[in-house]
């Protein structure tokens, strides 16, 4: 970081300098610990440091935050935002999360790349990319857990179809996190909840009048934006969002659950006809010294047969077409966290933690 930021940004200058430098994925900031940075998944202190008051803590968070971020925060006690700083004269975002423990403000700032990685970097399968950004139209739901790497693939999904595919790209986000660069194949706004429009849904609705080809959700957090993206998927459109859940079919039960119990069946029957795919990410501990995460995947792709399972309601026989739908491409966490461990990318420990069975690991 240029000298004139670190002496601007005090102490949160050399903490954020220090999670550049280690390739960490988020700077913790919590009352009563340390500065604490996540590395490849695990919680490291930053050494030399010691527990922040709530006095210091608000006083490092001070430079970067504007006056009516500040009234915001005050108002809704959590705050979502992305802030921009000079790292060796080149532009570098983090993704901020203000929140409040114990009456003391508290803040988590993610790292967000420069450029959007690639498919070999992520471990993403470029062939699943290739065929989820093929849909013409329908939803793509990408599921799992906050920090499994949804945003990072949806990124590299809709980059791939702006150098690529030659459309209207339209992104609704909050905060926006990857920038995607002006291409001339391919038109792209993105929009930011709060600054640029004002809901996800309104986004949605108003973004039907934009002529997009292709529209990135950040996340279904509510019935309307539900509505509206089975709305768009319906109309022609290709929509990509996130939920979070812990498995794809829990992402269909999800989805549902959003509606009333009487709308239930109704949207059921809209899903199995434009639910194209749902993708569910788990990043695990590497079984490799210093190397980052693996991402293990779970792939369902709608068939006549989930198709109607969904549409009547029958979500518990959703893992055993993912069983037999390998020749579709599809494969179950389980068995995609037993490749991970066959290849010894991760440890027994590690994938006995997260299979469903730990019988399926037998004979490894």
């Amino acid at each position: 970081m240029e000298t004139s930021a670190g002496s601007k940004f005090g102490l949160l200058f050399h903490w954020l300098e220090k999670a550049l430098a280690t390739n960490a994925s988020d700077l913790h900031l919590v009352c009563g610990y340390p500065p604490v940075l996540r590395i490849h998944g695990k919680i490291t202190p930053i050494g030399g440091y010691e527990a922040l008051t709530p006095e210091s803590l608000t006083e490092s968070l001070e430079p970067i935050w504007t006056e009516s971020q500040r009234l915001k925060f005050a108002n809704d006690l959590n705050l979502d935002y992305a802030v921009e700083l000079q790292v060796d004269s080149r532009p570098i975002r983090f993704r901020v999360n203000l929140f409040r423990s114990y009456g003391s403000v508290g803040a988590c700032l993610r790292v967000i790349p420069d450029s959007i990685p690639d498919f070999a970097w992520s471990s993403f399968p470029k062939e699943l990319a290739v065929r989820l950004g093929a849909f013409s139209n329908g939803l793509v739901l990408f599921t799992g857990v906050t920090g499994a790497g949804k945003s990072t693939s949806l990124a590299m999904i809709v980059e791939q179809l702006n150098q690529t595919k030659g459309c209207r790209i339209l992104t609704i986000e909050d905060p926006i996190e990857y920038r995607f660069p002006c291409d001339s194949h391919s038109v792209v706004s993105q929009r930011e909840v709060g600054r640029d429009v004002a809901s996800f849904a309104d986004g949605l609705r108003f973004g039907l009048r934009q002529d997009p080809d292709v529209i990135l959700v950040g996340e279904i957090r509510d019935i309307d934006t539900a509505r509206m993206a089975l709305s768009a998927a319906e109309t022609g459109h290709l929509v990509f969002s996130t939920l979070h859940t812990r498995d794809a079919k829990g992402a269909i039960s999800r989805y549902c659950d959003f509606f009333p119990q009487q709308h239930q069946q109704e949207v059921r029957s809209q899903l199995a006809s434009v639910i194209r795919a749902v993708i569910c990410q788990r990043l695990l501990h590497s079984n490799l010294e210093g190397e980052k995460q693996e991402l293990a995947l779970e792939i369902l792709f709608n068939t006549p047969a989930i198709g109607a399972a969904i549409r009547i309601g029958k979500l518990e026989s959703i893992d055993n077409y993912i069983l037999t739908g390998r020749t579709e491409g599809m494969i179950s966490m389980d068995e995609s966290i037993r490749r991970l461990l066959s290849s010894n990318r991760i440890s027994r420990q590690t994938a006995e933690c997260f299979v469903s069975d730990r019988a399926l690991l037998n004979g490894l």
